[in-house]
């Protein structure tokens, strides 16, 4: 990987840019490297003396994917304590940050589909820690005196979770490239907050 980090800023655009593009596409197995290449305009052997493999450029593409993700978390304001105002606060950056790296989230939208025993287990592995290390993330620093005592916490914790994370699949499906992503499509999240507020929160705070 020292080779590729090794060229110009403008040219690991274009070739990290077209892969995702032709990944997205096509998927792990038809994906061509021809057309990788002519789409960044390099030769074939400059990119296998980048990467070893197809296999090996698919890994990077999941690794450079990972880090577009971190992106989000780095724009968050972590002194908001409302756990539905943080979940608000992530999705208008999460827009944000689709619409700066379109071809990273239709690469990951692609992968989720993947079925190819190659990079399946890899797919799998990196999706677990991402959405396992994102909650995390998201959860930190809530203030928790705003539930209920009549509930279990750690109950009431993971339906929100599992909420969030169904209603977030959901919308995702719907997704064919993450360019035609709108603003309003948050909206949705709204009413769900405000249904997990009336069941969660104490009367005081809704």
């Amino acid at each position: 990987m020292d080779k590729f980090y090794g060229i110009d800023t403008e040219k690991q655009e274009r070739i990290i840019n077209a892969a995702l593009k032709e990944f997205a596409r096509s998927g792990y197995e038809k994906a061509s490297t021809n057309e990788i290449v002519r789409e960044a305009d390099i030769s074939k052997g400059s990119l296998f003396h980048y990467f070893n493999s197809k296999k090996e450029l698919y890994l990077f593409l999941l690794d450079y994917a990972a880090t577009v993700i971190e992106k989000i978390y780095e724009e968050v304001d972590w002194n908001e304590t409302d756990l539905f105002e943080r979940m608000k606060q992530l999705g208008v950056v999460k827009f944000k940050v689709y619409k700066q790296h379109p071809h990273a989230f239709d690469f990951l939208n692609a992968a989720s589909k993947e079925t190819s025993s190659e990079v399946k287990a890899d797919i799998e592995k990196m999706s677990n820690e991402a959405i396992s290390a994102g909650m995390e993330k998201s959860l930190a620093n809530i203030d928790l005196t705003k539930f209920r005592k009549d509930m279990d916490l750690e109950k009431m914790m993971n339906i929100i979770s599992l909420t969030i994370l169904g209603l977030a699949e959901q919308q995702r499906k719907k997704v064919t490239a993450f360019e035609e992503v709108a603003l309003e499509d948050l909206d949705v999240f709204d009413d769900y907050f405000s249904l997990l507020k009336k069941c969660f929160y104490r009367e005081e705070e809704q």
